[in-house]
């Protein structure tokens, strides 16, 4: 019985340390799988210098070989005044290096890492590139153009292009170059508009499918005042300087979205709107940094006019439409707006109730906050623009009137 029993028991212990050793390996292996799905997740737009390096090699061999042309190319790969800094970003879809050039620093871009993963014009396969008239080429661009971005373009914008890349020996090669960089929607924008807005980024230059930008330290979420505003302003040492800053900075995302919405010949939507995708100049000037999410009206309505079960459906982003459930299609009409979207995901973080209790808070600071609620809720833009930038003005007089109080 005694033998029985001994036995019973250690066959007990032996399912009980099976189960227990059993749970744990199946524990470690979920937290495994776990942390590197958060990691990839996390993870997936950091990139290595060693694969960043690898890129710009790639590049060079490519301007070496006569495959790619471009201002840039020589500085890059010949006499090394453009040398690489570090990767800022690194995914199948967008590849951003910081570098310095010239003493300055520079950002250069590019949707893909290879310059053969861009469709090549295919007049130049087609035929002898000696035939081509700008005719044309000028069709060829108009078309691509019209497919990136949405927008027909006017022959005078186009046309002395094509002409004075003709003109060059190796015109042919400059043409596949920039034909990498028509397919790029950010290099189009930033190209057509950093002559007409002072929110966009300048483009320095190009080498092959890069293009370079200048650089700009971009938001963040985690910091309260969204901006590295030292940078800018130096060390803001009072609290005066630091909210001075802060109403300038709104009042040039206002005149942003005032000029998105009607300084050119179709409104200009902002669907990733975030404090990364942002940035200052030193005169507080506020900067699209990435736009890659930044469609005109006529692409706009391309977007969001998709099949549909519900409005969830509708929302590309921060730019949202609804569902017909007659038809199950998505309105082509935008039912938000870019003040919208400001207000709720950046406004909303400065002009808070909270901030009240701080002692460090803005003058009409109450009547900033009730605006700023009504504004991320309301579809009537013009109204809430007129009222909130009263307010942001009113508010920057009475801070100087308590700061020369407080002198």
């Amino acid at each position: 019985m005694r033998v029985f029993s001994f036995k019973w028991l250690r066959l007990k212990l032996f399912w009980r340390n099976t189960i227990f050793f059993l749970l744990f390996w199946v524990s470690c292996w979920i937290f495994v799988n776990t942390f590197m799905y958060v990691h990839r997740s996390v993870f997936s737009d950091r990139c290595t210098d060693e694969e960043s390096k690898n890129v710009l090699a790639g590049l060079c061999y490519d301007y070496i070989e006569g495959s790619v042309a471009g201002d840039l190319c020589e500085d890059l790969c010949v006499t090394h005044q453009l040398v690489y800094k570090h990767c800022l970003y690194y995914n199948p879809g967008k590849k951003v290096i910081q570098a310095d050039w010239h003493d300055s620093s520079i950002i250069l871009k590019s949707k893909s890492d290879a310059f053969s993963n861009f469709m090549e014009p295919f007049l130049l396969e087609e035929s002898d590139s000696q035939t081509i008239s700008d005719s044309e080429l000028l069709v060829m661009v108009a078309v691509e153009i019209k497919n990136v971005i949405g927008l027909d373009l006017s022959n005078n914008t186009i046309l002395p292009i094509m002409t004075e890349r003709k003109k060059s020996q190796n015109w042919k090669i400059d043409l596949a170059s920039m034909w990498s960089l028509f397919q790029q929607e950010e290099y189009l924008l930033f190209n057509l508009l950093q002559d007409f807005s002072r929110h966009v980024l300048h483009v320095i230059g190009t080498c092959g499918h890069f293009y370079a930008v200048e650089f700009l330290s971009a938001g963040h979420s985690w910091k309260q005042s969204l901006f590295n505003l030292e940078e800018v302003i130096g060390q803001c040492n009072s609290g005066h300087k630091r909210l001075n800053a802060l109403l300038d900075i709104a009042v040039s995302f206002l005149d942003m979205v005032h000029q998105f919405d009607n300084d050119f010949s179709h409104r200009l939507h902002l669907c990733d709107v975030k404090p990364e995708n942002f940035a200052i100049r030193n005169d507080l000037t506020v900067v699209a940094i990435d736009m890659d999410m930044a469609f005109f009206e006529p692409k706009m309505r391309n977007i969001l006019e998709q099949k549909c079960t519900s409005d969830k459906d509708c929302n590309f982003f921060d730019c949202f439409s609804t569902c017909d459930l007659k038809t199950y299609m998505c309105g082509a009409q935008r039912e938000n707006n870019n003040l919208q979207v400001i207000c709720d995901k950046i406004f909303r973080r400065w002009f808070t109730l909270s901030i009240m209790k701080s002692g460090n808070s803005f003058p009409l600071q109450e009547e900033l906050h009730r605006v700023v609620q009504q504004c991320a809720r309301s579809t009537n833009k013009d109204k809430q623009y007129t009222e909130l930038y009263k307010l942001l003005r009113a508010s920057q007089q009475q801070l100087q009137k308590r700061s020369e109080e407080h002198h």
